[in-house]
């Protein structure tokens, strides 16, 4: 297991530093392209087609990288695990309520990015290092594997994907979604821990 935590570790520094290749190109009105942004860090062109396929991707995830907040400030006031996870999901739904259109271009160019081929994760998982790193800071008596499903369902219950799922589909209005948010965590956790 600590060898694929390493290698996960690694391909989200080998992510971040395009990221930040990609930031800086922008910041100096240059033209962006996958190959120029890591040569920005000293990333191979192949290993950054890896990690980007489309510079349209690149250049959106990029843009919203930069929004998002450090884990610190979004768990700030949570009194224990509950209060942590919660307050994650509702940043991610709020951050999603509150740059919609920049997220759904976003999603609409991930979406153009996947084939059945390159199943790359072509998103930057950025919740998911946040629940994480949540439940890695307490006790939980839980097994790696069911860490791993709580931190997954959790992460299908915020963002973007569940501002479509519980407003385009279901018809809620904002505060609903929030409230349904905040219903599904509790469930969770209610069954989890």
């Amino acid at each position: 297991m600590p060898k694929t935590k390493g290698r996960s570790a690694q391909r989200a520094r080998t992510r971040q530093a395009i990221l930040d290749g990609a930031r800086k190109l922008l910041s100096d009105g240059k033209p962006v392209t996958v190959a120029a942004a890591a040569a920005e860090t000293g990333i191979s062109k192949a290993t950054s087609y890896r990690y980007f396929s489309d510079a349209d991707l690149l250049v959106a995830e990029a843009v919203l990288d930069i929004a998002v907040k450090p884990y610190d400030a979004v768990v700030s006031g949570a009194p224990d695990l509950r209060g942590k996870l919660k307050a994650i999901c509702l940043y991610f739904l709020d951050l999603a309520l509150e740059n919609e259109p920049e997220f759904r271009q976003f999603l609409a160019a991930s979406m153009r990015a996947w084939s059945a081929e390159s199943r790359v994760a072509a998103r930057g998982g950025r919740r998911v290092a946040m629940f994480h790193r949540a439940l890695s800071e307490h006790d939980t008596g839980l097994s790696d594997d069911q860490k791993e499903t709580l931190v997954c369902a959790l992460s299908a219950s915020t963002g973007m994907e569940a501002l479509i799922a519980l407003i385009d589909v279901a018809g809620a209005s904002p505060a609903q979604a929030r409230d349904v948010v905040g219903f599904m965590v509790d469930a969770m956790l209610d069954r989890t821990l």
